[in-house]
């Protein structure tokens, strides 16, 4: 399966968000959106402008991560936006089979994202109604993180339950992603990568994102 990398745009300058877009877009898959609300994580990144925004700029696939309490209440209203896959985490829902359905009902690709310090085996009652596990790998709510080791081993068990059950589940990673572990992680089972830093803190960010991508054909 083909490597994808989708920047996020929290890393991005925002003064300046359809230039840095515009520069990497020849060399990545999508844009990914880290949706904040400040209550179910300690920070709050932006809102329905800046979206809409972003899907006038591009027709890259568009991956909104939503980090925040009561998802269900705004899902429909990303949807009709033109956000092509929205991933709840397993943390903030009650009645995850419902929200996940709705997701699906209304087009988008649905996700589900585990904080570090949850255990993916809580995922195989769900993972048949999904289209990707997002698993981060630092404490979601700042960009810049250092990667979490252990999520490794993670991914491992999760592609292992995924395997077992002959399920067609892509595997993402969020947090602390770089030429330094996007191999190690390719290998452990992720095929998505969402990186922050690791593009647009970089002097050049689109010649970042081309040489993560490379990393793939070369696997």
């Amino acid at each position: 399966m083909e490597m994808k990398i989708y920047p996020s745009i929290l890393a991005a300058d925002f003064s300046k968000l359809g230039k840095d877009i515009k520069n990497v877009e020849n060399n990545i898959d999508g844009i990914h959106l880290d949706i904040m609300d400040g209550l179910f994580v300690p920070n709050i990144s932006f809102g329905t402008p800046i979206i809409k925004s972003v899907r006038n700029i591009t027709n890259k696939y568009l991956d909104a991560h939503l980090m925040i309490i009561d998802p269900d209440r705004y899902i429909e209203d990303y949807a009709k936006m033109g956000i092509n896959g929205i991933t709840i985490h397993y943390e903030a829902v009650t009645h995850l089979h419902r929200t996940i359905i709705k997701i699906k009902e209304l087009g988008c690709d649905a996700g589900i994202s585990l904080n570090p310090h949850t255990p993916v085996f809580l995922l195989e009652e769900i993972l048949p109604f999904v289209d990707r596990v997002l698993i981060m790998s630092v404490n979601p709510g700042f960009t810049g993180q250092k990667f979490i080791p252990e999520t490794l081993n993670k991914i491992k068990k999760l592609k292992n339950i995924i395997d077992n059950k002959n399920l067609n589940v892509k595997i993402e990673v969020d947090g602390g992603v770089g030429l330094k572990n996007i191999k190690n992680l390719y290998q452990a089972g992720a095929r998505e990568f969402v990186v922050g830093a690791g593009i647009f803190h970089q002097k050049n960010p689109s010649e970042a994102a081309k040489k993560l991508k490379e990393v793939g054909m070369e696997i």
